[in-house]
């Protein structure tokens, strides 16, 4: 007997080989060779090591799942799940709630059904839907804060009297106040949507005010910083501007040069100067006498390559400021007049009107220096301005009506009253045509808008009744916010007028300065610098704060 346990007993290495091949497979030499009392005892190893194997498997598998519901619940799905997959547990309930989950870490609820993912739905995005906090502070119900006794928590009262408030309705306000000063972008807004399709139906009038826009030919954009107000005028007064050479008459004609740095004075001492304006020394460049004309006018062309004079003389003089030659022109031939005083240059630098005798008005060349035109009016002619960029004239007078010329065609296609003149002495446009000035010989200035006068409107948009003598010069400012209006006859009788409002600027003429006999005055192109000339000879300098720019 000892010899046949002896003979069927497995050596130690042998029998290990079938253990490391595979615990799910019995050996056959436990199936057959084996005895009953040894197949008891050596059989505990391997149902054992089975049992551990299995039980640290499933400890395995519990773990993964684990590790990916908390994935799931910090960082979301991505991918949709797939069911009916063999590597699934069939041992779990089956509870709906973990086939799906939801994510709370986002402003949005995603569904992590497969229909729901295909079809683009989102389940539960109810923006509306008010969020159960995370955590809830319970401090903030006890306690109490006093916003009136605050200055700079007032303002979060809903009523006059309210004062204590709770922890919680203080941050509800806080929050209301961040975003009334710090609003979100449009774009950024979920109500954006709904707003752009209602954009369709307002299209119709934006075209509307786009065609506004495009029917008109004034300034889209002021120039200055801003649009000047009205009532004070900021000005500073400067050294005058022919301070090293004052005049021993007169002052007839003062103008910038279109670089805003030349000036030229002409009065009736025959003396033509040109001065460099920079508002401190105003250095006398040149100084021109004409022994047989006192100057009554004198204009530089708008090109700033000429510069036109002209006296009670009937003849005129050219000044040509690039060749520094001065000719003498006239008589015009075919004309009598023994006075070409008065004048004006178109924008284009093209043609000169020179009012005439009886109502002619004399069409000159800037080129050829001789006459390509006349004009009649029924009355006689005082004042002249051009518009519409040279191509159109308007002059008034004797008859107290105001003439609309057509150059191109050398015809008068309008003519209209001027309410309440007996004599017209004064005309001037703003540089865009949209308005004009109309001054007379009692002081009254009616300022009209142009296509309403040519429509046959003809009420003035404003009538300016400050002076009361004849007006003897008008001229807009570069972009037509000043009107200034000034008399010969009276000290101090000039006025400047804010055309936005058609009202008076309450601190000009300065109340501490004499400007004396107030005879002629310009703007500098850029608007920064204003020259008056009066009759004692001085050209009196001012800058104007508003504008940046000379």
């Amino acid at each position: 007997m000892a010899t046949l346990i002896s003979q069927n007993v497995v050596p130690k290495d042998k029998s290990e080989k079938p253990k490391r091949k595979a615990l799910d497979e019995p050996s056959p030499l436990d199936s057959v060779q084996e005895p009953d009392n040894l197949k008891g005892s050596n059989s505990v190893k391997p149902k054992k090591k089975k049992k551990e194997r299995k039980e640290s498997k499933e400890a395995v598998t519990e773990q993964e799942v684990e590790m990916k519901k908390l994935e799931n619940a910090l960082f979301g799905s991505l991918l949709p799940v797939t069911f009916g997959n063999d590597s699934e547990e069939v041992d779990e309930p089956n509870d709906d709630s973990a086939l799906f989950f939801t994510d709370r870490s986002a402003n949005s609820v995603l569904s992590v059904y497969e229909d729901d993912v295909v079809k683009g739905e989102i389940v539960g995005a109810d923006d509306n839907a008010k969020r159960k906090p995370v955590w809830v502070d319970e401090e903030e119900q006890k306690v109490n804060i006093n916003i009136a006794k605050v200055n700079r928590l007032r303002k979060m009262r809903k009523e006059e009297d309210e004062s204590i408030i709770t922890g919680t309705e203080y941050v509800s306000r806080l929050r209301a106040q961040h975003m009334k000063l710090n609003p979100t972008t449009e774009w950024a807004r979920f109500d954006s949507k709904a707003k752009d399709d209602t954009s369709d139906s307002d299209s119709d009038q934006d075209n509307g005010d786009i065609d506004t826009i495009f029917q008109t030919n004034e300034d889209l954009v002021v120039k200055g910083k801003s649009k000047l107000l009205p009532g004070l005028l900021e000005y500073a007064r400067l050294v005058d501007a022919n301070a090293q050479d004052p005049s021993h008459g007169p002052i007839n004609s003062v103008q910038f040069h279109r670089n805003g740095q030349l000036l030229l004075t002409a009065g009736l001492d025959k003396k033509l100067r040109f001065f460099q304006i920079d508002g401190k020394r105003n250095t006398k460049i040149q100084t021109i006498f004409l022994d047989d004309c006192p100057i009554r006018k004198a204009s530089f062309t708008p090109d700033g390559s000429q510069v036109i004079l002209s006296g009670r003389r009937k003849f005129f003089y050219c000044l040509d400021l690039v060749k520094a030659k001065t000719d003498k022109i006239g008589p015009l031939v075919g004309r009598e007049e023994k006075s070409l005083e008065s004048f004006e240059i178109s924008p284009d630098s093209k043609t000169i009107a020179f009012i005439g005798n009886e109502g002619y008005i004399l069409l000159v060349s800037t080129k050829t220096k001789e006459l390509i035109g006349t004009l009649k009016m029924n009355g006689t002619a005082r004042a002249l301005t051009f518009a519409n960029g040279g191509q159109q004239l308007l002059s008034t007078g004797g008859d107290g009506q105001i003439y609309h010329w057509d150059l191109r065609t050398m015809t008068c296609f309008h003519k209209g009253v001027d309410e309440g003149c007996i004599t017209g002495t004064a005309l001037t446009t703003t540089p865009t045509g949209s308005l004009f000035a109309a001054g007379s010989d009692s002081g009254i200035v009616n300022v009209y808008n142009r296509d309403e006068f040519l429509g046959g409107n003809k009420k003035p948009v404003k009538t300016i009744e400050n002076l009361t003598t004849k007006i003897d010069f008008m001229k807009f400012n570069h972009d037509a916010q000043i009107l200034a209006v000034c008399s010969s006859m009276k000290k101090n009788s000039m006025k400047l007028v804010h055309i936005p409002s058609f009202t008076i600027f309450s601190n000009w003429p300065p109340a501490n300065r004499n400007l004396q006999y107030a005879r002629c005055l310009d703007f500098s192109p850029g608007g920064g610098m204003m020259a008056m000339g009066n009759a004692a000879g001085h050209v009196l300098l001012y800058k104007l704060n508003h504008y940046q720019h000379a």
